[in-house]
């Protein structure tokens, strides 16, 4: 449970830290959070959310969790699997699916287009070279 918590405050505080709402003046970080992903593009994402573990590199991290790399990752080779783990989570990793819960990541949820463009982003950075692109369409029809 403890790494779980761990998680959870490290994908907070990432998206917080990048966003501007960590000001002493700011009672609504929340609001402030939301605001700027609300148009996000892939890279913006990628800045908000997924960096806060994967680092700016996406060299991924080893401290109170292992965050595995994202740049040269082979499994990125399948766009769908990587729009997967953002859609359903997988191990430690939560869900980034808009469902209307009212968790403490709710205001980084994204939307399917987001999750698309992210998923294109980063298969396209970082020493990554996919050429093919996952699309919203795409995206939604992985929906439980």
């Amino acid at each position: 449970m403890k790494r779980k918590h761990l998680l959870t405050t490290c994908l907070w505080l990432g998206l917080l830290s990048h966003t501007g709402a960590l000001h002493a003046q700011s009672s609504d970080n929340a609001t402030h959070a939301q605001s700027a992903l609300g148009f996000a593009d892939g890279k913006a994402v990628f800045q908000h959310i997924c960096q806060g573990c994967h680092m700016p590199d996406a060299k991924g991290a080893t401290g109170a969790g292992t965050y595995p790399a994202l740049a040269g990752n082979p499994r990125l080779v399948s766009a769908q699997y990587m729009a997967a783990v953002i859609l359903h989570g997988r191990r430690d990793m939560p869900s980034f699916i808009q469902t209307g819960d009212a968790g403490p990541l709710e205001n980084s949820k994204l939307s399917d287009a987001q999750i698309a463009d992210v998923v294109n982003y980063v298969r396209t950075h970082f020493g990554n070279h996919y050429a093919d692109r996952i699309t919203a369409q795409e995206v939604a029809g992985m929906h439980p």
